[in-house]
Formats: C-alpha cells, structure tokens, sequence
C-alpha cells in the first residue's frame, strides 16, 4: 500500500462492526483520552458532593450528586460500548470523539452550579453536546453497516428525541424538574434495550471489562487525591495531626482493597450476552458513583476532625461508610450469579458490608472501615485458596 492510499485510509474509513472476538483488543490511547478528561467532571461532581455534605444539606447533596453523576456516567458508557463495536480511528471519528471531550469539559464547568444551585444550563448543554455528537456517529455506522442498520438507526433516533427532551427540561417550570429527569432516565435507558432488540451490536467483552477496569482506576485514584488535598490542607492544625494519621490509613488501606476486589474478578466471563451486559453496564452507576463518593467522605472526615463544616460525628462517617458498603455490594453482585450466591462462603461479602456499615457508630469509622476492608481482601483469598485445593488433580 501507497503512503497516500494510506493517508486516504485514515482520513475516511467504512465504520463496519469489529469481531467481538477479535484478538489482542486493547484500549487505544484516544480511549484513555477521553476518560483522563471525564475524570475532571467526576472531581468536580465530587468536591460539590462533599461541600453540600459539610454545609449540612444531606439531601439536597445526595440528590444532586446522583443527578449530576448520571450524566457524567451515561455520557462515557455511551461512547464506551459504540466504540467497542465501531472504533475505525480514522479522521471523521476522531474529531466527533474529541467533540464529546470538548462537551465533558463544559458539562465539568456547569457541575457545581448544578448540586449547589440545582442551575442545570451549563451541563445539560455540556450533555447534549456529547450525545448529538453520538448521533452522528451512529448514522455514521448505520451508513456502512447494513446488517446492523435498523438497530443504529434506532440508537441515533432515540438518543436525538430524548436530546430534544433534555432541553425542553430546561424550560419547564422548577416544580416538573425532578419527574421530568426520571421521565429522561428511563427513556435514556431504554434505548439500548430497544435498539439492541433488533440486531445485536458487536462489543468486545475483553475490551469492555477493560475499559471499565481502567475508568475504576482512575476514579479511585481520583480518590486519593481529593484526599492528600484534604490532608495537606488539615495538617495546618498540628492539635489534629493524631486523628488525622488515622484517617490517612484507614483511607489507604480502604482504598487499596476496594481495587483489589474489584481488579479480583474474571470480568470477561459474565459478559455473555445482551442481559449480562445491561446489567453490567447499567450497575456500574453505583460502583463508579460510590468510588467518587468515597474520596468525598473521606475528605469531609478530614475537614470535620479539624472543627470545618456543619455535620454531626455520626453523618461524618457514614458520609464514607456508606459509599464503601455499596462498592463492596455492587462489586460483589457484579461479579456473581444468581444462583452462585447460595454458600457460606458467598456470606462473607454481605457479612462485611454490615460490618462496615456498623463501624458508623465507632470512634474511629475510617480506620476501622479500612480494617474492615483489608479483612475482607484476606478473607477472600483464603475462601479461594480452600477453593483450590478441594479440587483434586484430573477432577474438572
């Protein structure tokens, strides 16, 4: 092939499906792009999170938060599965891919006027963005791939009516706000189910399962550095330092075994199919939302062990022991079937959560949440190590 054969192939490629069970499938570096750009509204959404939670405006935070951060998550999940199936990296889905990156920083900006100030313009703008750019890369497959025509044809009209939605939202009075987002969220989650009922798209389960390993880290590492923030700033008080050494490790060792027991797992094996794959994708709300929300009590903790904020001691902890406890469940049910949740040894998770749900009402609720954690890491491997040598040599 000709060097400007090979230009032209990478200015303008067919967007036909990829073999799910192409081999060696990796995320590409435009991948990892997108998720590092995602990652600023995440802190964002999570510094909000964690002011409204200090000022003492428990629900009003919650509620925000979990709006906000469902925006965030349908936006990458979207962009995730389409490239999964039709990533071509050529010019035209290159320059739509960096539109959605450019309509992430706006929705980024508009994040704490949305939680604090319940002003939804800026991200609802920054959303739209991100999905019209989706509809047009939709049309794109729907023009080169006629065996999955119907079914992207269906993702690229759902996703434009329900734009239309958003916007109107925008102008409807402050009283139809909350029913008409539930209204938007349903539809938003329903076109996938319909689209898909047509043809199935071609996602790569290696490449999906990786895809949501790695944005995991980043959210956890996102964690950490709200937290060093958080004590850098503490450490000014010196009275405080004692209590403060504490919530570093409890923060760490927490931290530490949620990647542990989330990276544990045979991801690829439970993608088999369409309702797999939903129930994948759709319950990683909770676990990303949870891992964000981790490093915001953990900062919250920091801030009121050194007299800041409006929260009793009680709220303080479980403002980090709650998100753990729903991590560790939703990673747990994630990564089990239904009928494999039946042994002792599956008890041991919901064992945990209850443990570090009760460490609420301890003196010290990170440390010991964090124990907690690494007990559960430790007693893992031991159920999977007892696992292993009850299987005989040449028993399957």
């Amino acid at each position: 092939m000709s060097q400007s054969q090979s230009t032209a192939d990478a200015w303008h490629r067919p967007m036909v499906a990829r073999l799910s069970s192409e081999e060696h499938r990796t995320a590409t570096a435009l991948e990892l792009f997108f998720d590092l750009c995602f990652v600023t509204a995440v802190a964002q959404a999570s510094g909000a999170f964690e002011h409204e939670l200090a000022e003492g405006r428990i629900g009003h935070g919650v509620l925000g938060y979990a709006t906000v951060f469902f925006a965030i998550w349908w936006a990458w999940m979207n962009f995730t599965w389409f490239a999964s199936a039709y990533d071509t990296d050529d010019v035209p889905y290159r320059l739509l891919t960096l539109v959605q990156i450019a309509g992430a920083l706006v929705l980024a900006a508009g994040v704490s006027q949305a939680v604090e100030h319940e002003d939804f313009t800026v991200i609802t703008w920054g959303y739209v963005v991100m999905r019209l750019a989706m509809v047009t890369q939709w049309l794109r497959a729907a023009h080169s791939d006629p065996e999955r025509r119907r079914s992207c044809m269906r993702y690229a009209a759902g996703i434009l009516i329900v734009q239309i939605g958003w916007v109107a939202r925008l102008a409807a009075p402050d009283d139809w706000g909350l029913p008409l987002f539930g209204v938007l969220v349903v539809a938003e989650l329903a076109v996938p189910v319909w689209a898909e009922s047509t043809a199935n798209t071609t996602w790569h389960p290696h490449h999906i399962a990786e895809r949501y390993g790695l944005f995991t880290l980043i959210v956890l590492g996102e964690t950490i550095t709200a937290a060093t923030v958080a004590v850098r700033t503490a450490l000014d008080d010196e009275a405080a330092i004692g209590d403060i050494a504490t919530l570093v490790v409890g923060g760490v060792l927490t931290v530490f075994a949620l990647w542990w027991l989330y990276f544990a797992q045979n991801a690829p094996s439970r993608l088999t199919g369409l309702r797999s794959a939903l129930l994948w994708g759709y319950g990683h709300y909770f676990v990303f939302a949870s891992a964000a929300a981790v490093g915001a009590g953990l900062a919250l903790n920091v801030a009121h062990t050194t007299g800041h904020g409006h929260l009793s001691d009680r709220a303080a902890a479980a403002a980090f022991t709650v998100p753990v406890a729903v991590f560790v469940t939703l990673v747990w049910l994630l990564h089990h079937r239904a009928s494999e949740i039946r042994t002792r040894t599956d008890l041991v998770h919901p064992v945990a959560v209850l443990a570090v749900l009760a460490s609420t009402f301890t003196p010290v609720p990170v440390l010991v949440t964090g124990i907690l954690a690494a007990a559960l890491v430790a007693a893992t491997l031991v159920v999977a190590a007892r696992g292993r040598s009850s299987v005989r040599p040449g028993r399957t």
